[in-house]
């Protein structure tokens, strides 16, 4: 038996206590938003909250959720599906190619910005260099979290990525 808080929510759930996060919050709860990516916490797909703190769902027991709150992708928008500044960045800055990886970064990125509201650039490269972007967006993940930290505008919606 497994009892935590999933975005807001209080869960009770018959589980094994190694099941992975990732899989009860997939399979079990029925949230899509979290990915499978790699299955050896190397890419980031999977990155979720665990009591306010980044972490790889994929690896992570269900266990060490006991008692605590896990925030997925579906649980960051405020309760009226408000984007948060990390949300509203992502789609300013056109940041998703295929958007595989994206709720992982979105996760790492709001981590990052409620620690750290005004990254450097290196702080920014050493937040997200856990999470993997196929695609080669980081160039925009780096702007859309300077966007959300208000330390520059949003592109120009007229303009070419």
């Amino acid at each position: 038996m497994a009892e935590f808080v999933l975005n807001g929510e209080q869960v009770r759930l018959e589980v094994d206590p190694a099941m992975p996060i990732l899989w009860v919050v997939r399979e079990q709860a029925g949230l899509t938003g979290t990915k499978f990516g790699c299955g050896i916490a190397q890419c980031g797909a999977c990155t979720v909250h665990l009591d306010g703190q980044p972490v790889r769902s994929c690896s992570t027991p269900i266990a060490e959720a006991e008692g605590k709150t896990i925030t997925t992708i579906e649980g960051v928008a405020g309760p009226d599906g408000e984007l948060t500044a990390v949300q509203q960045a992502w789609v300013s800055e056109q940041v998703p190619q295929c958007g595989y990886c994206q709720s992982g970064q979105i996760m790492s990125a709001t981590a990052l910005l409620r620690d750290n509201p005004q990254p450097s650039d290196e702080q920014i490269d050493a937040a997200m260099s856990g999470n993997i972007c196929r695609c080669g967006t980081y160039t925009r993940i780096r702007k859309a979290i300077k966007v959300a930290a208000g330390m520059q505008e949003p592109r120009d919606e007229g303009a070419d990525a």
